[in-house]
């Protein structure tokens, strides 16, 4: 579906990134959100998806396993701006709360 994903990467706080996604998440751009989350292995991570217009499958392992990386780093990844159709994938998938489920303020 998607050629490619755009990013905005913008410091919040010390300790913080805002990462703002634009375009389609699947399984042949998946691959680059994926690159993009790995350059910020050591900070709270707010990935802003309210520009992305579709997200499958393949952008929720994405998320996932990046969400996994952060913990364990002591770090938090939340997402935010879900636009209907994809906030419905991330509920149906039962990740929503995962992702919003500690909304204190990140940075």
């Amino acid at each position: 579906m998607a050629d490619e994903l755009s990013f905005d990467v913008q410091r919040s706080g010390l300790d913080a990134v805002v990462i703002v996604v634009a375009g389609e998440v699947d399984m042949e751009s998946a691959p680059q959100l994926a690159a993009c989350l790995l350059d910020h292995p050591d900070t709270d991570v707010i990935v802003d998806l309210s520009r992305v217009d579709f997200l499958d499958s393949s952008g929720i392992n994405v998320l996932v396993q990046a969400y996994k990386r952060v913990r364990e780093t002591g770090h938090r990844l939340r997402t935010r701006g879900e636009q209907d159709n994809v906030l419905a994938v991330m509920r149906a998938s039962g990740l929503d709360d995962y992702f919003h489920g500690d909304d204190r303020p990140v940075g």
